[in-house]
């Protein structure tokens, strides 16, 4: 028997353990983009905004970032409820309260990033349009 394969952090190549380590990021994206039904609704809203950006002529940066800000905390927010879950299989008020509260902080990024979005995309948008 093989045994436990070393950590990617205690892995003798260094070069293999930074790839296994981007592995596992990678499943983690892929599970959520699998199982999270607002992940993907998320990744769809950004595209189009970038997309929207692009087609406008107007800076990407704040897009892109705000973009990864709202996807990098629903992904922290699945993990979050995964570990809720194993921790605490049956309901308990303070597994509601870390649910709850992590879902929350993707709500306020959402609409950080809704009203940024309507600042930088809403005047060169009804200017390209012709109604301003």
């Amino acid at each position: 028997m093989g045994g436990v394969p070393p950590r990617p952090r205690e892995d003798p190549r260094p070069l293999k353990g930074v790839l296994r380590s981007f592995a596992f990021a990678w499943e983690g994206l892929a599970y959520a983009w699998r199982v999270q039904r607002n992940f993907r609704v998320e990744v769809f809203l950004g595209v189009l905004a970038v997309g929207l950006g692009l087609w406008l002529g107007v800076d990407l940066a704040p897009i892109l970032l705000m973009a990864a800000l709202v996807l990098s905390l629903e992904l922290l927010n699945t993990a979050l409820e995964a570990l809720t879950d194993l921790a605490s299989p049956i309901y308990h008020p303070l597994a509601k309260q870390a649910k709850d509260t992590a879902a929350a902080a993707v709500l306020v990024a959402s609409l950080f990033s809704l009203l940024l979005g309507l600042y930088l995309l809403l005047p060169p948008l009804l200017a390209r349009l012709g109604l301003c």
